[in-house]
């Protein structure tokens, strides 16, 4: 947190503005000097990523753990954010290997004109996030995401096991609920589609 706070200015009136760019200005400053804040700690770091990567940046500790850390950021002054973290899919198979974590550094900040004043910064491996602060997106195999950026609740050294298990309890309802969706309304709207474009002439 002290780091950031005593960054230089990195916004300009013309960014401050969008959070978008400041969540990605906040992101670049920690992808480019979390190597450094993490000392002697690591052994190997990387921060080139793909943007559809799951990590944005990642490291090995000297006790060979290996962590991919998603940042994401959170403006205080706006009502409501759910970023996305990653794909249930993914995290499952990164998590065949006990020696891989999947951290959420969140960083929770204020604008005061062009600067960022940061308040909170949370680093913590996913299976600590409960899930009453988590919910699951439709998109391909689902997207975890972060229900609300303004609720974060954590579960300090909560059980991986009991994690998964109840990631699979959620994915085993909520497909059947998108199934449900899919039958009820999106099936019947294309068949309506459908019937209304017959009708038309070439």
């Amino acid at each position: 947190m002290d780091f950031l706070n005593e960054h230089k200015d990195f916004l300009s009136h013309g960014t401050a503005h969008s959070t978008r760019a400041a969540g990605d200005a906040i992101e670049k400053i920690l992808c480019n000097n979390f190597q450094k804040i993490l000392g002697n700690l690591c052994v190997e770091y990387q921060a080139n990523f793909a943007r559809r990567a799951m990590a944005d940046l990642a490291f090995k500790d000297k006790q060979n753990f290996n962590y991919s850390v998603d940042v994401t950021t959170h403006r205080e002054d706006t009502k409501f954010n759910m970023p996305n973290i990653t794909s249930p899919r993914r995290l499952a198979h990164f998590y065949e290997d006990d020696l891989n974590y999947f951290v959420i550094l969140h960083v929770k900040y204020k604008l005061q004109g062009i600067h960022a004043v940061v308040s909170e910064v949370k680093f913590v491996p996913i299976e600590f996030l409960d899930w009453d602060c988590l919910t699951v997106g439709a998109l391909g195999w689902g997207q975890i995401q972060i229900a609300n950026s303004n609720y974060i609740s954590i579960r300090p050294r909560f059980s991986r096991k009991k994690w998964m298990l109840e990631l699979c309890d959620r994915m085993q309802e909520f497909y059947p609920n998108e199934i449900g969706k899919i039958r009820k309304t999106r099936i019947p709207y294309f068949e309506r589609l459908k019937q209304h474009w017959k009708q038309k002439h070439d």
